[in-house]
């Protein structure tokens, strides 16, 4: 009571847990700017200080997860920001999941680091209504191996597109009516987007990735009938030119027959090829803190969540040139990406 009081706390670090940060600093780039090879980095940031990878060949990555993805992404929209530019990225969208949130601190970072933004989210749909105080509690990604819904990736198209998607997501918020539950409806998502938004398939939780692989669980080859149907259902809604097939990074045995199953299905549509990583990090050294938080999301050991996990090395975000590599055979994914971005 009376005058306030100094307590002695110390002036935060600018994150977003410690209870006596007021205010969170300036961003500071780590470094030169985008012309002037390696970054000096901060101490214990993965992904930083090391020099630029080569030529460049250009490319924008277009879906990937900040730790706004909370215990799904590890690293923070800064950080993906700076491993973006020293890759030598044209442009870098955060997806992160039925939120925004992260969008601040990474247009703060990337504007001071000379970096191209794109602003989305992957929306989950289908999502079952939480039935007990306890589901009501915690987040419809929590508790499981393999979170439920099916995932819808939104890429907003300038100021109109960014203003929409984040009415759609406050409103599916809402109509949850508990946090982590959000429920959207495709058709209304589709007529609020009116063209100012740019989607993509997505990952293999997208609803195109995901009839393929279900038709493949029951008759041992891709299903593309009715993946084609589900591309049909996408186009129908947002319209042909905001429609793109993604290819996401992967070195699965089964990765390049998928690849070709949704090369065919862009062709036959007329749609985009788009190459992405759908990075849940920033660089290798953050992939046993992903792997611990998607075990502390599921409640599991790492023992009983390694089966779960990506069994071809890391979500991190590469270089147009690794794109461009393991994309060789579907030349035209990596400039498709570049363009949009």
């Amino acid at each position: 009571f009376g005058q306030p009081h100094d307590f002695g706390q110390p002036p935060g670090d600018g994150g977003d847990s410690p209870a006596w940060s007021r205010k969170r600093e300036p961003y500071v780039p780590p470094g030169p700017d985008r012309t002037g090879g390696a970054r000096a980095g901060r101490p214990g940031d993965p992904g930083t200080g090391a020099p630029r990878p080569g030529p460049a060949v250009p490319f924008a990555e277009l879906h990937a997860h900040s730790s706004f993805s909370f215990l799904d992404g590890a690293s923070s929209p800064e950080e993906m920001a700076e491993e973006a530019d020293r890759l030598g990225l044209s442009a870098l969208a955060i997806t992160d999941h039925d939120g925004l949130y992260g969008i601040v601190r990474f247009a703060e970072a990337a504007d001071a680091l000379g970096l191209p933004t794109v602003f989305g989210a992957e929306l989950s749909l289908g999502l079952p209504a939480p039935a007990t105080a306890a589901d009501r509690a915690g987040s419809a990604r929590s508790a499981v191996p393999d979170p439920p819904g099916t995932h819808l990736l939104a890429l907003a198209r300038g100021p109109q597109g960014y203003a929409s998607l984040s009415a759609q997501i406050s409103q599916g918020q809402l109509r949850g009516g508990a946090k982590g539950h959000p429920r959207y409806d495709l058709e209304e998502l589709a007529a609020e987007a009116n063209g100012c938004w740019a989607v993509l398939t997505g990952c293999r939780k997208g609803a195109v990735r995901r009839a393929l692989e279900e038709g493949r669980a029951h008759r041992g080859t891709f299903a593309l009938d009715p993946a084609r149907r589900a591309l049909d259902e996408l186009i129908g809604l947002f319209g042909r030119d905001n429609v793109a097939v993604e290819l996401t990074f992967a070195l699965d045995p089964l990765a390049d027959e998928r690849y070709d199953a949704l090369a065919q299905l862009a062709e036959e549509a007329r749609l985009p090829l788009i190459a992405s990583t759908a990075a849940h990090y920033a660089a290798s050294p953050r992939r046993p803190l992903a792997a611990a938080l998607a075990a502390v999301r599921a409640r599991r050991s790492l023992a009983e969540l390694d089966g779960w996990l990506p069994a071809f090395a890391d979500q991190q975000l590469r270089t147009g040139a690794e794109l461009a590599a393991r994309f060789a055979r579907w030349p035209a994914a990596v400039p498709h990406a570049d363009a949009l971005g």
